[in-house]
């Protein structure tokens, strides 16, 4: 054991001391691995990211809530759009019929979206998310939190008043300098009233969230009509009180609107489950590819290590054939020239990550897509590349291994 690690450190030593002897070509061979793992970390780390972001942000629902709409949110076809149109509406008396009858149900409202220009005096903003919602809205999903002011009100509701609530982008673009709370504003051709001002979100994939302005549903019906369909959104205690409510819903919703026990639901229920599976649908293909992608960079450069190190085969033959006739043996030629390929590529691998981990904050600071770097993806990275020179290098060795000791001595190199 003690020999074999004689072996192995004096193995070592040669093949440090022949890649500092040829700077040039060591760092054009580490080039090719540097370059693979680099694309490979910058694209898992922004994957990574990115997942986690969309994951955390994108969860539009809390563990407990779910949403009933007309259109389902994945459809996979013109076809399948068609069929989805000829659905009947959601109607608030849907909803109210629920608030009734769905006894695993604690909050139950609606909500339905347009999009409007907003103004304050010379300022306007356009293709605002409009938003009529019920005065139990902001307890149910993804909870409004306000900065100041209050919330939507029953009596608003149902005396359906000229009141809203507005995002920190309203705020902060309408109002540079003032308060809004109090003042009006003009949604589409409507006066409203702000009385509450919601906290900032930030940003999901780019797209602002707080770019939007509440109002009672009832008001949105009145300007708006009332011949268009509705979310209904649900809250539950627990998260198996949310299944036995999803079931109690489907069963209200399919006796009010007549479906016979061999027809399909027509309405959709949606959770953040339902919104994270549409993400990993629409993207899934993309990052298989970029991966693809990547590997192919690191797999180019295995086979510039295999081109290099068969050069150094070709230079080095005297010197093999030098270490042979005083006593090395085939297997410490195949291991020195094996340490070679592996401290070339596992070098290059460790400065690919640290250039892929500074790719990939500059596409953060650049685009605002998250990245994050996983300990474990380094650490895959890292063995991977050196598996890689390994791999590559195996047949370089073995072919040096090979050589005769005595061609080896005549030979002109």
């Amino acid at each position: 054991m003690r020999k074999g690690s004689i072996y192995f450190r004096e193995s070592l030593s040669m093949a440090l001391t022949s890649l500092r002897s040829n700077k040039l070509r060591t760092f054009l061979t580490l080039l090719g691995v540097i370059i693979g793992v680099l694309t490979i970390i910058a694209v898992v780390s922004v994957i990574q990211g990115l997942n986690n972001y969309v994951y955390t942000k994108m969860s539009f629902f809390g563990a407990n809530d779910f949403a009933v709409s007309k259109f389902s949110p994945i459809i996979s076809s013109i076809k399948d759009y068609q069929e989805q149109l000829k659905r009947k509406d959601l109607t608030l008396d849907d909803m109210r019929s629920l608030r009734k009858l769905c006894h695993s149900c604690e909050l139950i409202g609606a909500s339905v979206n347009a999009s409007q220009t907003v103004k304050y005096g010379s300022k306007s903003i356009k293709n605002i998310e409009l938003r009529g919602v019920t005065s139990v809205d902001h307890l149910i999903g993804s909870v409004l939190e306000l900065e100041r002011g209050r919330y939507l009100t029953p009596d608003d509701e149902e005396r359906s008043r000229s009141v809203c609530i507005i995002g920190a982008d309203i705020a902060e673009n309408l109002f540079p300098g003032l308060d809004p709370l109090g003042r009006w504003i003009k949604v589409g051709q409507q006066n409203f009233e702000i009385v509450g001002i919601g906290q900032r979100k930030g940003k999901i994939l780019g797209f602002s969230q707080d770019n939007y302005v509440w109002i009672p549903i009832s008001a949105f019906m009145k300007i708006y009509g009332s011949r268009r369909t509705i979310t209904i959104n649900i809250h539950t205690s627990t998260e198996e009180k949310m299944k036995t409510a999803m079931e109690e819903v489907r069963t209200v919703l399919r006796s009010i609107r007549k479906r016979t026990f061999n027809q399909p639901d027509d309405f959709a229920f949606q959770t953040s489950e339902t919104f994270i599976q549409l993400y990993r649908s629409a993207t899934s293909g993309i990052y298989f590819a970029m991966i693809a992608i990547s590997s192919i960079a690191l797999l180019v450069g295995g086979i510039v290590i295999m081109n290099i190190m068969l050069v150094s085969v070709t230079e080095r033959t005297k010197e093999i054939g030098i270490r042979m006739a005083v006593g090395a043996r085939r297997r410490d030629i195949l291991m020195q020239f094996l340490i070679e390929a592996a401290i070339m590529s596992g070098l290059g691998g460790l400065i690919g990550i640290i250039l892929g981990y500074i790719m990939a904050r500059v596409v953060t600071l650049t685009t605002s897509i998250p990245s994050r770097i996983d300990p474990a993806s380094v650490i895959v990275a890292i063995l991977m590349s050196a598996v890689v020179g390994l791999f590559f290098g195996l047949y370089p060795a073995n072919r040096a291994a090979k050589l005769n000791p005595v061609e080896a001595l005549r030979s002109e190199q």
